[in-house]
């Protein structure tokens, strides 16, 4: 094989090379992009769910968002600031007089709604490229 054919071919190869890498790194801008506005709608409606459901508004306005950036893209965290109570709300709890308090769902709606509409959005950005 000539020297002048397989330039060529490296050529292509890194033609192509940039071009998925490129396109990588766009799908995954609007992945982070699109993780951390569905966190912070996610926390909001937590909020909304806890406030109208539980007593004081402490507990309801302490859900946040927490971002963990990494080489492989960010991972968004929504979280409260009060840890082990929202499990027990969630799921409910032994009384302090025994018994059971039962628990009110107000987390795995928010959270079924979130993973639905973050693949639908990803599905989105990659059929829209």
């Amino acid at each position: 094989m000539s020297r002048g054919k397989a330039e060529p071919m490296q050529d292509l190869e890194t033609k192509i090379n940039k071009i998925l890498k490129e396109f990588a790194d766009e799908i995954q801008t609007e992945t982070n992009t699109i993780a951390n506005k569905l966190a912070k709608a996610g926390a909001k409606q937590i909020n909304a769910n806890a406030a109208g459901t539980f007593n004081g508004r402490k507990y309801s306005s302490s859900w946040t968002t927490t971002t963990e950036k990494s080489r492989t893209g960010n991972t968004e965290t929504i979280h409260s600031k009060m840890p082990g109570l929202p499990h027990l709300l969630e799921n409910g709890h032994a009384s302090r007089y025994g018994g059971r308090v039962s628990g009110r769902t107000h987390i795995a709606p928010v959270e079924e709604e979130l993973v639905k509409k973050f693949e639908e959005e990803i599905i989105n950005v990659i059929q829209g490229r």
